[in-house]
């Protein structure tokens, strides 16, 4: 596998998400469009729910930062649109560092969300959200 390729990266957090949310007791169904607004739905208990999946590397301070909005080429080069959250129930985090996925509904969250893995060095503990917090599908 191209290790540095964006859609490889994309591939494995799906795969990676696909495993977690099995172990997690959900039947997983997938649009048969890449142009969909989520990669996945998910159902459980007569309950269905959209899926956005996103592959994240750790910043070197240890956190997760997950920005609500997506980017494009086009001929006349990078574009970027915000996300729009009604359209997706969950968003699923993999990351390679930890080897495991975190989940949360992005309507709790403004413009984007940071996932701490590791303590601050301050050890700040107010208005921050620990990624193992965030392990389960709420």
């Amino acid at each position: 596998m191209i290790h540095h390729h964006t859609k490889n990266k994309g591939d494995l957090g799906v795969l990676k998400v696909k495993v977690d949310l099995f172990q997690q007791g959900f039947l997983i169904l997938v649009p048969e469009t890449e142009h969909s607004p989520f990669d996945l739905v998910i159902y459980q208990n007569g309950v269905f729910k959209t899926v956005q999946v996103k592959f994240r590397n750790l910043t070197k301070n240890a956190v997760l930062e997950i920005p609500f909005r997506s980017s494009y080429s086009t001929s006349k080069g990078v574009k970027t649109k915000s996300v729009n959250k009604t359209l997706i129930d969950i968003y699923a985090i993999y990351c390679p560092q930890t080897d495991e996925c975190y989940y949360f509904d992005p309507k709790q969250f403004d413009k984007s969300v940071t996932l701490r893995v590791k303590t601050s060095l301050n050890n700040q503990q107010l208005k921050t959200h620990l990624a193992a917090d965030f392990r389960k599908v709420p």
